[in-house]
């Protein structure tokens, strides 16, 4: 059985679910890096203890925060109708940013 997502135009596009597994996959990365540091110190005792129990806590941490995320950038790409490529987009915002700080 396969699941059909539909937007206010129709289908959702190949390009937009393309742009969507980019960003979430990338902005995963920080996200992870910055829950790492503050899980994996805490648990250095515990993994030692009991190692099949702080990895399955740690890794329903890590789960849970993934599918938080990927949830909430689904709601944004919805909410926003971003067809547009995320790429193109941030080189975009990137050139409006360095022209608003030679301004000043």
């Amino acid at each position: 059985m396969s699941i059909i997502v539909k937007n206010s135009t129709g289908i959702d596009s190949h390009k937009k679910s393309l742009n969507e597994a980019f960003v979430n996959s990338f902005g995963g990365y920080p996200i992870g890096y910055g829950l790492g540091i503050v899980i994996l110190p805490l648990s250095m005792g515990w993994i030692k203890q009991d190692p099949l129990v702080a990895n399955l806590a740690i890794t329903l941490v890590y789960a849970t925060v993934s599918f938080a995320r990927s949830y909430f950038l689904r709601r944004i790409f919805e909410k926003y109708g971003v067809d547009d490529n995320f790429i193109k987009l941030g080189l975009n915002g990137f050139k409006k940013l360095r022209v608003f700080l030679r301004k000043y």
